[in-house]
């Protein structure tokens, strides 16, 4: 995988654009990529691990990882295809603008399926004297009504994800529900647990069982990787 990228937003009477400017550097300082990281495509990473993991079947997760890879090379694709549009002089395009709202969509599926995989498989439970523990309980008066909460969201009609975000300003979490990859994320908040409640995510094993599936996600919950994201 690419490093982890920093933005620079830019805000005009068209609205904003989100320039990505390269891994996250120093506080304060833009980091310049250097050519092999400008033209490097993402990879899709190995979450094999995650295979024998209670309350998800070897085939769902590997039905899973094979949807994750598809965004992985969408988002290539897409890349790929908005430089060529704009190396022709074709910005102005219709197709270069519709591409352009594609890699949100792409972008945003690969990354998300990321952040999900990789905050599965854990063994032990929150540490109820942890950083993140105190965090949920001065956001939401306890963990227990974080957890309602998170569940509630991931519960409501509809297909998406629920996400723990963390508000960098304040420290406060909230949890989000994101209907589509590219709509509805909090500008600048860090997103700390992600579950995926599209149907692909659950009904091979638990069809239309929301509850159970969501039931099993908090027990495979990696609470110590979920904890490293917070600052």
């Amino acid at each position: 995988m690419l490093k982890r990228r920093e933005f620079l937003v830019l805000t005009g009477a068209g609205g904003a654009a989100v320039l990505a400017v390269g891994a996250r550097p120093a506080r304060g300082r833009i980091r310049i990529p250097s050519e092999e990281e400008r033209t490097m495509t993402y990879t899709a990473k190995d979450y094999s691990r995650l295979i024998g993991t209670a309350g998800f079947s070897e085939t769902l997760l590997k039905n899973h990882f094979t949807l994750y890879q598809g965004y992985v090379a969408n988002t290539n694709k897409v890349l790929d295809i908005m430089a060529q549009l704009a190396k022709d002089g074709k910005a102005a395009t219709p197709e270069f603008a519709e591409i352009k709202r594609r890699l949100g969509w792409e972008f945003n599926g690969m990354r998300l399926h990321e952040l999900y995989f990789e905050n599965l498989g854990g063994k032990a439970g929150l540490d109820p004297n942890g950083r993140l523990a105190k965090a949920m309980a001065a956001s939401f008066g306890s963990v227990e009504a974080w957890e309602k909460d998170f569940r509630a969201t991931g519960a409501m009609r509809g297909i998406g994800w629920a996400v723990l975000y963390e508000d960098p300003v304040n420290g406060r979490l909230i949890n989000f529900w994101i209907n589509e990859h590219d709509v509805a994320h909090p500008a600048g908040c860090r997103p700390l647990l992600i579950m995926d409640v599209f149907e692909h995510a659950f009904m091979l094993d638990y069809g239309l069982k929301r509850a159970d599936y969501i039931e099993a996600f908090f027990k495979a919950v990696d609470w110590t990787a979920v904890e490293a994201r917070s600052k």
